[in-house]
């Protein structure tokens, strides 16, 4: 099932059960938003992608940065990455993101997509350093990309178009019964910059 292809003016919980996924649609103004897509761009320290899975080592095409109020380290597709310090653009966005939804974030990884040949095949955001149930933001910039949903026992499928510049908010049971992917699209040329505000729990 397909939702959203107009814009929308009120947030929209798409998810009916296991879970909410709470789509704000755009934001901020296109301007603002072409504003800090270049800024992002440019500023982030973007890098490769490194993980290891069934024991063979994949650098992706995709790009990756990691920023927290300390230096985390975050593991995942067995692969462990440091936290950045926060640049102000991040600041900015992560006040203007907990302002939107009330909730409280302490980190945030990025992903650049440079066209449509790059995407994410179905995963959970389960890891163990994660708060258990809580909130992980999604805050596009760029090229609108299909963003779909599955669950895990019904099969059943729901996906939206994210904007440039919306927020969505997955939360509660969703990482639990339901996973998501970013669907590649061979009609897409142009980059996609997604920022997902996480409340990373410190483990000893």
């Amino acid at each position: 099932m397909d939702l959203f292809d107009d814009i929308i003016t009120e947030p929209i919980n798409i998810i009916t059960h296991d879970g909410m996924a709470i789509y704000y649609g755009k934001i901020m103004s296109t301007q603002n938003a072409d504003d800090y897509y270049d800024r992002l761009l440019n500023r982030i320290q973007w890098k490769n992608d490194e993980v290891f899975i069934h024991n063979k080592h994949i650098i992706t095409k995709r790009k990756f940065a990691w920023y927290g109020d300390k230096p985390f380290e975050y593991t995942y597709s067995n692969s462990t990455k440091r936290a950045l310090p926060w640049i102000n653009e991040l600041k900015q966005l992560k006040n203007i993101v907990e302002d939107k939804t009330k909730e409280t974030f302490n980190s945030c990884l990025l992903n650049l997509y440079h066209d449509g040949s790059e995407g994410m095949s179905w995963h959970c955001d389960d890891e163990k350093e994660l708060k258990k149930y809580g909130a992980i933001a999604s805050l596009s910039f760029g090229a609108e990309r299909k963003f779909a949903f599955k669950h895990k026992k019904s099969k059943e499928t729901i996906s939206l178009k994210l904007q440039h510049g919306s927020l969505l908010i997955m939360k509660g049971l969703l990482q639990t019964h339901w996973r998501h992917s970013l669907p590649t699209s061979k009609k897409i040329t142009d980059p996609r910059v997604n920022l997902t505000f996480r409340m990373f729990i410190e483990t000893d």
